[in-house]
C-alpha cells in the first residue's frame, strides 16, 4: 500500500475484506504487516531483508491506496524458493503492536552463536552432527565456504578425531557440497 511519504517503502497489508462505503468508494479492511524496524526492539541480526511480522493491527483504507500485489510466504516455503523476486516476502512471527510481543516467542537457534536462521546468510552443514554454522563463526570466509566439498565442525573433529581431506574444512569423508545458496534473487 502506498505510503504517505513517497521516500518510504510501500506498506504491506493483507486485505481481509472489501466493501462499498456510502459514497460509492471501495474501502478495504486490512491487517498490517510490520517490518522489523517498525517493531519494538527493531531489526535484529537474524531478521531477513524480506521479513515481515503479521500484526494484530487492523485498519480501513481506501482501495486507491493499493499499489500492487505481493506474496507473503511462510518461512518454510520462502526458504524453498529457487528465486526470490521483489514481490516475495516471508513471515515467521505474529506481532502484537500494543505490547511488542511475538508469537512464537521462541525459535530454533543454530551455530555456535546461537542465532535463529536468517535465509539471507550462507550457512554450512556439518556432515557428522548435521548442525548448521555461519562460515564466520567457524573462522572461514564465505568464499572458502562456497568452495567446500565437505565440512565437519570443530566439536565433531574433537569428538570423533576426524581427519581433514583436501577441499574440506576440519575433516570430513563425505562428498556432497555443503555450502550453497538456497536461491538467487531475481
Amino acid at each position: 500500500m502506498r505510503p504517505v511519504d513517497s521516500d518510504n517503502q510501500p506498506y504491506v497489508a493483507r486485505v481481509e475484506k472489501m466493501e462499498l462505503d456510502g459514497r460509492g468508494s471501495v474501502r478495504v479492511r486490512v491487517r498490517w504487516y510490520y517490518r522489523p524496524e517498525e517493531s519494538k526492539g527493531g531489526r535484529r541480526q537474524f531478521h531477513g531483508a524480506k521479513e515481515l511480522f503479521l500484526s494484530d493491527h487492523f485498519d480501513m483504507q481506501s482501495a486507491n491506496t493499493i499499489e500492487g500485489k505481493c506474496v507473503v510466504h511462510s518461512f518454510k516455503n520462502y526458504t524453498k524458493l529457487d528465486n526470490v523476486g521483489p514481490e516475495d516476502f516471508f513471515c515467521r512471527f505474529e506481532y502484537k503492536a500494543a505490547t511488542g510481543a511475538f508469537t512464537p516467542d521462541r525459535v530454533a537457534v543454530y551455530c555456535k552463536c546461537e542465532m535463529p536462521y536468517n535465509p539471507d546468510d550462507l550457512m554450512v552443514q556439518c556432515d557428522d552432527c548435521k548442525d548448521w554454522f555461519h562460515p564466520s563463526c567457524m573462522s572461514m570466509t564465505i568464499e572458502q565456504a562456497k568452495k567446500l566439498d565437505h565440512f565437519v565442525c570443530s566439536d565433531c573433529v574433537k569428538e570423533n578425531g576426524a581427519k581433514r581431506p583436501s577441499h574440506a574444512y576440519a575433516g570430513s569423508t563425505k562428498y556432497e557440497p555443503k555450502a550453497e545458496s538456497k536461491r538467487q534473487r531475481r
